[in-house]
C-alpha cells in the first residue's frame, strides 16, 4: 500500500487538473449511514426504499402533500447538522488549498466537503441544507424560508422568489433528473481532468458512475520517439484514474481505474497528502 500511496502522490503532483469523486464511503466514517451497504438504510428497510421511489412523483402531483410529508417525517440520515467531517474530507480540502485538486464532485448530500473547507464542490445529488426550484434552477438556503410559518398559514408549498414556481428540497430523488447546471459542470470536469481520485463510492449508481468512464474515454495524442530515431504519435488516456475504496468496484474489474488503493478513505487520503508534502520539499 505504501508504494501505491507514493505513486498516487506523484501522479497528483504531475497533474494539471485533478478532481475527486466521492460517495457514501467517505461519509460513513463520519457516522452517516449509507443506503445499500450491509447495514444500509435500504438494506434494513426495503419498504423505505419503495416509498423513496414515490417522492418525486408526489412533488409533481401535489407539492403541498410532498412538503407536509417531509416536514412531518424524520430524516433517514439523522441530524446532519451535527455531523462533522473526518480526516478524509479534510485531506481533500487540503489538496484543494494546495492548488492540486480543482474540484470535488460528490454523491453525498451532507455538506461535509464544504464544512471541511473544500472550495469548489459539485453536489451531484443535491444538499439537505438547500432548497431548489425545478422550474428555473434557483437554489436557496433553508433559512431563507420559514417553513413552520408556511404550514401554519396554509401557504405550502414554498414558492420561488424568482419565477414563482413550487420549490422542493435540493436533494435529487429517484426518477428526478440531475439538475442541468450540476450535470453540465460535472461532465465538463470529467472530460478535462487529467487525474480523477475516486473515493468511497461503489460506482453503481448512474449517471454519476458514468463520469469515470467518460474520463477514461478521453484520449490525447502523445509524440514518442521510436528506436529508429523517428517520431510517431500515439493515443494515450488523458486521465490517471485512482480508486480509494474499501472494496474493488466495477471500475476495478472493468479496468476503468488505473489502480486501487484498498482501505478506509479517512486513513488513506491523509497519507496521500503527507506523501505529497514530502515529495514537494
Amino acid at each position: 500500500m505504501e508504494t501505491l500511496i507514493e505513486r498516487a502522490s506523484r501522479d497528483l503532483l504531475r497533474s494539471k487538473h485533478a478532481i475527486a469523486l466521492t460517495g457514501a464511503g467517505i461519509s460513513t466514517e463520519s457516522g452517516i449511514p449509507d443506503f445499500r451497504g450491509p447495514s444500509g438504510i435500504w438494506t434494513k428497510d426495503p419498504e423505505a426504499e419503495k416509498r423513496a421511489y414515490q417522492t418525486y412523483h408526489k412533488f409533481l402531483r401535489d407539492p403541498k402533500e410532498y412538503w407536509e410529508d417531509i416536514l412531518s417525517g424524520r430524516s433517514l440520515l439523522g441530524n446532519l447538522e451535527n455531523a462533522q467531517p473526518n480526516p478524509g474530507h479534510y485531506a481533500l480540502a487540503e489538496l484543494g488549498k494546495m492548488g492540486i485538486l480543482k474540484s470535488v464532485l460528490t454523491q453525498n448530500i451532507d455538506g461535509l466537503h464544504e464544512k471541511a473547507g473544500s472550495q469548489r464542490v459539485l453536489e451531484y445529488h443535491g444538499s439537505v441544507f438547500k432548497l431548489r426550484c425545478p422550474s428555473c434552477g434557483s437554489r436557496f438556503r433553508h433559512d431563507e424560508y420559514n417553513l413552520e410559518a408556511l404550514i401554519l398559514e396554509g401557504q405550502l408549498p414554498p414558492r420561488c422568489g424568482k419565477c414563482g414556481g413550487a420549490v422542493k428540497g435540493d436533494v435529487v430523488h429517484f426518477n428526478e433528473p440531475i439538475p442541468s447546471d450540476v450535470a453540465h459542470e460535472s461532465l465538463e470536469e470529467a472530460w478535462k481532468c487529467d487525474l480523477m481520485l475516486i473515493c468511497g463510492t461503489s460506482a453503481v449508481v448512474y449517471p454519476f458512475a458514468q463520469l469515470p468512464r467518460i474520463a477514461r474515454q478521453h484520449q490525447v495524442e502523445v509524440e514518442q520517439k521510436a528506436k529508429s530515431g523517428l517520431y510517431f504519435v500515439k493515443n494515450e488516456a488523458a486521465a490517471v484514474i485512482i480508486e480509494v475504496n474499501a472494496e474493488p468496484t466495477p471500475l476495478t474489474s472493468e479496468g476503468i481505474s488505473d489502480y486501487l488503493i484498498q482501505g478506509r478513505t479517512a486513513e488513506i487520503l491523509p497519507k496521500i497528502v503527507e506523501a505529497v508534502k514530502e515529495l514537494s520539499r
